[in-house]
Order: structure tokens, then sequence, then C-alpha cells
């Protein structure tokens, strides 16, 4: 193909990419060395006929003026990504110097908004990732190895969390495990504690939330894994039958590693799907037990005083941590390219 044709085919996508993609990205790195501009406070006395007396107000004018010379605000350097509601260095060397047991200073940690949220979203990360791979591949064996029969029911019945709009699915675990839901008088008569509530508990909150994280997203890891299995060299699995490999050993020493690419893929997309978890915790109304670095933007975007700057800095962070979870991932993929 020539050079000519290859640039017009591809040009499309370029300027979507750039106009989508690049700029944006660039505006928000730009906003995040900024802080918006203080009020400007005047002294304004007012008389009545007891005298006459001082109060501060806020001079609407000149403030709207400094908005308007410049609407990005004062330039802060790196002061929104080392505040208090970031990585809080001053405070962490703080909780670091004042604290006698590691328990105190992770307390002190947690109560950092930032710390708190990174927690969170990385706990979700890497405690949903796997499982949902394990819980995927299993299910993708399961059906493929059923009889053709009930095969296209069983993948209908995969595949139905994937289907339900994530809203809606975790409303309905929502109400599930409500006090009155069938969950939560189950969980209730099973720790024999009638006054035990899910959405009080902040250990019970989060691994609800991570239950619905593998019930939602382990249907699109078995239908990689599906598509992979259909793939696997019969007769390689005939030649271990023969040698007397049983069901386990052939499903690991021949389909694994057959599929183990869908896994670096699955792996990729599920890191990068769960570390912006969002729906769950707002459909769970979880902000008080748990806040991810997603609703933390939002806080900021959505509070009385709109933080541009500080949920500009916090998804700079985010698209930094990302990149480092992706890194063993990409090197993997990378090496195995080179083999090839």
């Amino acid at each position: 193909m020539r050079h000519g044709t290859f640039l017009a085919f591809v040009a499309p996508s370029l300027i979507a990419m750039i106009a989508l993609i690049v700029f944006p990205v660039i505006s928000v790195v730009v906003q995040s060395f900024h802080a918006q501009h203080e009020q400007v406070i005047e002294i304004v006395e007012s008389c009545g006929p007891f005298g006459c007396s001082e109060t501060t107000a806020v001079n609407q004018e000149a403030t709207q003026a400094l908005r308007e010379a410049e609407p990005l605000g004062r330039f802060v350097g790196w002061d929104n990504y080392v505040n208090r509601g970031h990585l809080a260095f001053a405070e962490m060397a703080e909780a670091w110097s004042s604290s006698e047991t590691w328990g105190e200073w992770w307390s002190k940690v947690m109560n950092l908004p930032f710390y708190g949220a990174i927690v969170f979203t990385l706990t979700f990360t890497f405690i949903v990732t796997p499982l949902t791979i394990a819980l995927g591949f299993a299910i993708a064996v399961a059906v493929n190895s059923a009889t053709r029969a009930i095969r296209g029911p069983l993948i209908f019945i995969s595949l139905l969390p994937f289907i339900i709009n994530p809203i809606v699915g975790s409303l309905v675990l929502f109400w599930m495990v409500d006090a009155r839901g069938i969950l939560g008088q189950a969980i209730q008569w099973l720790a024999s504690d009638p006054d035990l509530s899910v959405k009080a508990s902040t250990p019970m909150m989060w691994i609800m939330l991570m239950v619905y994280g593998v019930w939602h997203s382990a249907p699109f890891a078995f239908v990689v894994f599906y598509a992979g299995l259909q793939t696997v060299n019969q007769d390689t699995n005939e030649a271990a039958m023969i040698d007397g490999a049983n069901r386990w050993q052939r499903v690991r020493y021949v389909t694994i590693p057959h599929i183990m690419p869908l896994v670096t893929f699955v792996a990729l997309i599920q890191l990068m799907d769960n570390f912006r978890v969002f729906e769950p915790l707002i459909s769970f109304s979880a902000e008080a037990h748990a806040q991810s670095l997603s609703t933390y933007i939002l806080s900021d975007l959505t509070g009385e005083t709109v933080l541009f700057n500080s949920a500009a800095a916090t998804s700079m962070l985010t698209v930094v941590c990302v990149g480092i979870l992706l890194s063993p991932v990409l090197v993997r993929t990378w090496r195995d390219f080179k083999r090839a």
C-alpha cells in the first residue's frame, strides 16, 4: 500500500483521536497547574441611626473581572498535586512523625481523601480482576463441555449480567442486600444477627461492591475465552488423553497455554475498567463507606464550589496510576511479540 493511500485511510481516525483525546488531555494537564481565583474581599461601611460599622463583603464585579482576565485561574505549579486533597506530602510526613504504631499511621493516611480513594480503587481492581478472569474461564470451560442441546441456553444465561444495564444491575443487587431483601435476610440468618445491615457496614459494603464487579464483568471474560476455546487444537487434546492426562491436566497444560494471549488481553481491559469503578458506588449509595478516584473527581465537579483544578489533578494522577498498573502486562505483551 502506498504511503499516500495509507495516510488517507487512517486520517479520519487520527483526526478524531487528536480532537477527542489529545486536545482534552492537554487541556486537563494545563488546568491541573492552575487554581481558581480567590474572591475579592472589600471593606464596606454601613451607617444607620445608631452609628456606622464596617463589614466585609465580596466584590462581585472585581472577582468576575479577575476571572475573565485569567480564565484558567492562578498558576500554582505543582501545588494542586502536593496539597492535602491529593498527594499530601506535608500531611504524610506529619502523620509518619507523629504516629507511634502502623495502625495509627494507617488511620491518619486513610483520612486523607485521595489516599482513601486510591486504596479502595486498588483493592477493588486487584480483587475483581483475577476473580473475573478465573470465573469467566471456568464458565467458558463448563459451557464448552456441555452438550449441544443446552449450550445455547447456558450461553444466554451467562451473558445476562453483561446485557443488563450496569445501573439497573447494581440497583437490583442493592435492593436484594437491603435488610428486607432476600440476600439481606439470608445474611442476617447466617450471622444470627437480626440487626445486621450490609449497608451500614463498611467491610460488607466493600465485599458487596466487589461481588457486583465480578458478576457484571465475568460475561466479557467468558465470551473472549469461549471464542478462544473453539481454536484449541483437538489433536493435541486427544494425544494428551491417549497419554493418560486427566481433564484438569489437559486444561492446565493444553488449554491454558493456548489462550494465554487472551488472558493478557482480558487482564488489560479489566484493569482499565475496574480502575475507573464508578456506577456501583453511585447505585449502592456507598459514598459513606467507599470512594473511588472516579467519584472523587465527580465530587470536585458537583460540589458547591466547582474545583476544576482539583479534578484535573486527580485525573492526571489517575492516568499515571493506570499506566503503572498496565506496564507489567504491556511489557509481557511486547516480549511475546518480540519472540514471535
